[in-house]
């Protein structure tokens, strides 16, 4: 089978950054299936693994966690899906990549794809959703329903993947007011069009920008994005009581500033329940299942917003650089091979 891969961590301009190969086609067993996949889409973990994890010498690591496609195998213990059914998860990371023709999963923390998407659109959605509805419900413990809810909600870095569909669910599923922050007057409109009440620049003075908004209190942040740059601010503004959610990795992060106000800091990652294959490891499966049906129900849209061509090596090439510099919006889906 073709796969996207590298031998070993290299700054993605140079010209072995990752390649193109083949690869044997894996076998299912357990309750691994094994999907042909249509399309994938790249996140900011893809570039991450790649700067810092090399694979063994001599062999080639696959990346990508996104995916959409059709169920091509299933192994004996499977139950969950058939051989034809059109799926879409994102992977675990301690197993070989979705950048191939043909990839094993877990049926576990796989949903069928949305009915009304195609599987480019549906490509985009896996990772993000599971990180945000975790994170705002499983960490945050948001309150799912419509009636109001008297507190405000922060995501800073609104305009990325997590927060593109975090803002969908917060404000489509709570009652919360839903402030995003984003720089770009791209970035802003995208947020508001997605459902943002209001948008702020987290490149200024965060604090005196919420108090000219008049918004309930701030008791619920969701900090996706530079995180050292910003928890301090934060912290002074967020209302005491409050709940502090984060996913990305912050070189400096010291959290006594969150202690007089008894703010709890909560992690998320949704790899831990494949990584440690937790009881709850189906809860991504029901997950996603529920992002596919409020899908084709028009509750959320997808949050797609690039699509690079085919997979290879070159396109994804282009996916990382894009990622690593800070700029993109929504997500980037390549399709096909």
């Amino acid at each position: 089978m073709k796969a996207v891969g590298y031998k070993k961590s290299l700054p993605i301009d140079a010209a072995d950054a990752l390649i193109d190969f083949e690869a044997a086609k894996p076998e299912p067993k357990g309750r691994d299936i094994r999907v042909a996949v249509k399309a994938i889409s790249a996140n900011p973990v893809d570039y991450k693994v790649r700067k810092r994890a090399a694979p063994p010498e001599g062999e080639t690591k696959i990346l990508g966690y996104d995916a959409a496609g059709i169920v091509d195998a299933i192994g004996p213990d499977v139950t969950l899906f058939k051989v034809g059914d059109e799926v879409f998860y994102a992977g675990s990371i301690q197993r070989q990549g979705t950048n191939s023709e043909f990839h094993l999963v877990d049926e576990r923390i796989v949903g069928s794809k949305p009915k009304t998407l195609s599987f480019a659109q549906a490509a985009a959605l896996p990772l993000t959703s599971i990180t945000a509805w975790e994170l705002l419900f499983d960490r945050l413990r948001a309150i799912p329903g419509k009636s109001v809810d008297p507190h405000t909600l922060l995501i800073t870095g609104g305009a990325g993947g997590v927060g593109s569909i975090l803002i969908q669910l917060a404000r489509r599923l709570t009652g919360l007011t839903v402030v995003a922050t984003a720089t770009r007057a791209e970035s802003q409109k995208w947020c508001l069009d997605l459902g943002a009440h209001a948008v702020i620049d987290h490149l200024k003075p965060i604090k005196e920008q919420i108090e000219q908004l008049k918004v309930p209190p701030v008791t619920l942040v969701a900090s996706l994005t530079f995180t050292d740059q910003h928890y301090k601010a934060i912290a002074d503004l967020m209302a005491p009581q409050g709940k502090f959610g984060l996913i990305d990795d912050p070189p400096d992060f010291n959290v006594s500033v969150f202690k007089g106000k008894a703010i709890s800091v909560h992690w998320e990652s949704m790899f831990t329940r494949s990584s440690f294959q937790t009881l709850d490891m189906i809860g991504q499966h029901m997950l996603l299942n529920d992002v596919a049906d409020l899908i084709d129900k028009g509750v959320l849209r997808t949050t797609l917003d690039q699509t690079f061509g085919t997979i290879n090596a070159a396109n994804l090439k282009r996916a990382h650089a894009l990622l690593e510099s800070g700029k993109s919006r929504g997500k980037i889906v390549l399709e096909g091979w």
